[in-house]
Order: structure tokens, then C-alpha cells, then sequence
């Protein structure tokens, strides 16, 4: 399928930016699917799942949660984060967040590059202050895809976010009440998220082994359910963390084939 891609500003003041994809040749109003980043940012797998979605009917959209007034970091720079990612591919995932066996990795690389994917780890490791701003940021998101972006406009929204976009994705269920749908991939979830305001169903996946995600979503579900909202969740055995993305060496492709069959399935659902 031929698609129509391109990077639009957006929110008051266009002080936001998001990768946009559509079918080319459609020029009625379609659904929109708010794709939402890992810690990485919208790289070239977000911006990958963003055309797979696209290609199955929708106007997607993947809001940039790290640019601001058209620009970047230094630290956040599309060639550091990947840097940073095959960076990490060398070391064991215990060390991730360990500083000092970090450091210790960092110092034997060449010339300033253990610096340079110091600071961008460090960034990346640390977003945390930045939580609530990207709330504000999402949901500014739904509002533009459901009221002003042409292609989608007065059409209904829902999410899928991965990792950091998972949590995100269940924030943005409760902060909109219009919200069609959220798709949670292995995503922390807040505890201060407040159920009563969802409106939207929610669907998760969870990998088996990612036992810091995983064992907590059951009392989740049990917090949703006591309260009568729709929460449906899949636990893959064997999937590790992040085991979607097919650029990362936790890649699990039967679970992310089926997870990816049952979002088309929900994405339909809510939608239609």
C-alpha cells in the first residue's frame, strides 16, 4: 500500500511535532491510532509499527515526546539514541542501570563516545521529571488528531504505545474521556493512574519474563474490574520486555505476531 508520511507540529503554539502516516490514496476522513514511543524516541521502529498501523486503514500518528519547538536535545539526537542502543547490545541488561558497571563499559569505548552515550543514557534512564509533560503532550495529541488534523478529523482516536508508551497509553485513558481504545505493550503502569475516569477498553501484553512489569498488572486488572471497566490482558510465556520490537535482540516473533493480529482485531473493535 502506497502511504502519504510526513512530520507535522501540533498543540498551542505548534510546540509539538509527531511522524504522521496515512494510505495515499484515501481522501476521506479516517480513525487515528496515537502510536506512542519506548524511551527511544520516534526512531526508525516506531516509525515502522506507525506505517504498519497506517497500512491497515488508519491515520497514525507518533507524537516526538523529546522535540519541542521543532528541535531536540543534543543528547536526544536520533544517531545518539541509536548509538546508545547498540551501545547497550554489548552489555549484559542487568548492567542497563547499574552506573557503575555502565561507567566501567563506557570507559573502554573509543575517543568521546563512551561521553557522548553516557549522557544520552543517562537522559533516557531518567525521564521520570518529564512524566507529567508528556501527558499534557499525548493529550494534546488526541485532541489535534480528533479535531484539527484534517485527515482524521471528527473521526474517533485510540492509542498503542510500547514500553514507556504503554504506561502512557493507560495515562491517556484517563485524562480522555473520548479516547476509543488503549493498547498496552509491556508498560509501566503508575500507580496514581485513576481508574474511575476511563472510558476507553484497554488491552495489554506482557511477556512472561518481564516479571517487574508483569506481576504487578493483575491487581491492575483487579482495580479496573472493581471499578466496571474493560481490561483484557495476554501474557506471552518465554517474551521477554520489549519482545515487539523486531530491532532489538528481545524480539519474540510469535508473541508479537499475535499481539500485533489481536491490536488489528481491537483497533477494529473500538473504531469501527
Amino acid at each position: 500500500m502506497s502511504l502519504y508520511e510526513e512530520w507535522i507540529p501540533y498543540g498551542d503554539r505548534l510546540r509539538y511535532s509527531g511522524f504522521a502516516a496515512r494510505p495515499a490514496n484515501v481522501t476521506s476522513s479516517l480513525p487515528a491510532v496515537i502510536v506512542l514511543q519506548e524511551i527511544w524516541g520516534v526512531d526508525r521502529h516506531i516509525q515502522d509499527v506507525t506505517r504498519r498501523i497506517a497500512q491497515a486503514g488508519y491515520a497514525a500518528f507518533a507524537p516526538d515526546l523529546f522535540a519541542h519547538a521543532g528541535s531536540r536535545p543534543e543528547e536526544l539526537d536520533f544517531d545518539r539514541v541509536d548509538a546508545a542502543k547498540s551501545f547497550l547490545n554489548t552489555i549484559p541488561q542487568s548492567s542497563w542501570r547499574n552506573p557503575e558497571e555502565r561507567g566501567a563499559a563506557l570507559a573502554l569505548l573509543p575517543g568521546d563516545d563512551g561521553r557522548k552515550i553516557g549522557e544520552t543514557l543517562e537522559r533516557l534512564f531518567n525521564l521520570g521529571g518529564s512524566y507529567d509533560a508528556f501527558v499534557e503532550q499525548i493529550v494534546a495529541a488526541a485532541a489535534f488528531l480528533r479535531d484539527t488534523y484534517a485527515p482524521s478529523r471528527g473521526q474517533g482516536v485510540a492509542s498503542v504505545g510500547f514500553c514507556l508508551g504503554g504506561g502512557l497509553s493507560a495515562a491517556l485513558a484517563a485524562k480522555d474521556d473520548q479516547l476509543r481504545g488503549a493498547v498496552i505493550f509491556y508498560g509501566s503502569l503508575p500507580p496514581t493512574i485513576p481508574v474511575e475516569p476511563i472510558r476507553a477498553k484497554l488491552l495489554g501484553f506482557y511477556g512472561e519474563q518481564d516479571k517487574r512489569i508483569t506481576e504487578a498488572v493483575p491487581e491492575f486488572a483487579q482495580k479496573l474490574a472493581a471499578a466496571g471497566k474493560s481490561f483484557e490482558y495476554h501474557v506471552y510465556p518465554e517474551a521477554p520486555h520489549a519482545f515487539f520490537n523486531d530491532s532489538r535482540p528481545a524480539y519474540h516473533v510469535r508473541s508479537a505476531r499475535d499481539a500485533f493480529v489481536r491490536t488489528l482485531s481491537f483497533l477494529q473493535s473500538v473504531l469501527e
